[in-house]
């Protein structure tokens, strides 16, 4: 569905901490710290699935991303948001946030768009059904493809992935950054 700019999210501090609730257009135009989860699909040989997201959302239209993400809503878990996010954007249905790896949480930053992120993995052969009004398409790719495609065009991906994706890999927070600040 498209975004609801009405939509209530936590508010966090610097430690993750909930300190109020505003709503999501709020918390996007004022820049303060919420909550949000990121969830890469693997295959049995190794591809991971990127998502390119809806030219309605309201943050980073149309560009390539983790293969299912979103925001944490008010009150919710991490695990249990990620979960939803999975089944909403994916038609990946869970039991339970213990089917997915928890890798690794990154604190809220810039280039998260001050989203305090959990970061999942699962690795996923069955079908997938992609909500049209969440993502315009979908690709897998290798590792060193994946890098390549980066690197030839480093803003067609959001931020976020490219940071989560650094990490992942073992490069480090600025490998697919470059001298900007994007």
């Amino acid at each position: 569905m498209p975004s609801n700019p009405n939509e209530i999210f936590d508010v966090v501090d610097e430690n993750d901490s909930v300190i109020g609730q505003a709503p999501r257009g709020v918390v996007h135009a004022d820049g303060l710290r919420h909550r949000a989860v990121h969830i890469l699909v693997l295959n049995s040989t190794g591809q991971v699935f990127l998502q390119k997201r809806s030219m309605s959302k309201d943050q980073m239209p149309g560009v390539w991303t983790t293969s299912a993400s979103g925001h944490v809503d008010s009150g919710e878990d991490y695990g249990i948001a990620a979960v939803r996010e999975i089944g909403e954007e994916l038609g990946i249905h869970l039991d339970g946030p213990s089917a997915l790896e928890l890798l690794f949480k990154h604190p809220a930053c810039h280039r998260t768009g001050e989203e305090f992120i959990q970061i999942y993995r699962i690795t996923w052969d069955g079908e997938m059904t992609l909500d049209p009004e969440e993502i315009d398409g979908g690709a897998w790719h290798s590792p060193e493809e994946l890098d390549a495609l980066i690197r030839a065009d480093r803003r067609n991906y959001a931020p976020s992935f490219r940071l989560i994706w650094g990490i992942v890999q073992g490069y480090g927070e600025e490998a697919f950054f470059g001298d900007s600040s994007d």
